[in-house]
């Protein structure tokens, strides 16, 4: 049996490491799009930081063969594309997914994605999900909601208090004036009293000599 070519080789040994180090890997295949329409599809992909690339099956199977991903030798039929993922999967599920609906030829069969093997139905799902970047802030704004209402509170409690305090006030009848004088109360004498004067001796009586 001859030696595999050293251009196979290195075709083998650059798919099994791109596959290593991507965050995931879609593939697809591609008969009868043209190369005109395999030359949007990439550059569409391009934008999200994603590199489409053409190989041949048996390759592929060479990389991936008595490894973690074999169960992708299944999907390895027809002419297959693989787009190599850098960053969440997501907005390559979804780019895939909305090119394949203006073009049918371009059918997706699977692909790998964390620690497992994705299929087809898994994809579609995931490319019905937002961003990321939406769902962290949809999560933040789920945070954030009781907190402004915590924080609407806590202003609304000085306001609250004053009506309260007001209310309380016109139920007793009005806020206090000062302490009325208890006309009743004994007056005391601001001096002595004059003593009386002694009765004058009457006519007649005898006085000391």
């Amino acid at each position: 049996m001859d030696n595999p070519r050293p251009e196979k080789v290195a075709v083998v040994d650059e798919v099994r490491r791109r596959l290593d180090d991507a965050d995931g890997a879609i593939l697809t295949e591609y008969r009868g799009l043209t190369v005109a329409d395999l030359a949007a599809l990439r550059r569409s992909l391009s934008a999200i930081g994603v590199d489409y690339k053409i190989y041949k099956n048996t390759l592929v199977k060479l990389a991936i063969a008595d490894g973690p991903l074999a169960e992708l030798d299944s999907l390895l039929q027809g002419p297959t594309a693989i787009a190599f993922v850098s960053g969440e999967i997501t907005a390559v599920a979804k780019a895939l997914r909305d090119y394949a609906r203006t073009n049918t030829h371009l059918i997706v069969k699977g692909g790998i994605g964390g620690e497992g093997i994705l299929s087809a139905g898994d994809l579609s799902v995931l490319a019905d999900l937002p961003s990321r970047d939406v769902l962290l802030a949809q999560i933040a704004g789920a945070i954030a909601a009781p907190l402004q209402q915590f924080a609407g509170l806590l202003q609304a409690l000085p306001r609250n208090l004053a009506y309260g305090i007001s209310a309380l006030l016109d139920d007793r009848g009005g806020a206090p004036t000062e302490a009325p004088v208890d006309t009743e109360a004994p007056v005391e004498p601001s001096a002595e009293p004059e003593p009386e004067p002694e009765p004058e001796p009457e006519a007649g009586t005898e006085t000391d000599a």
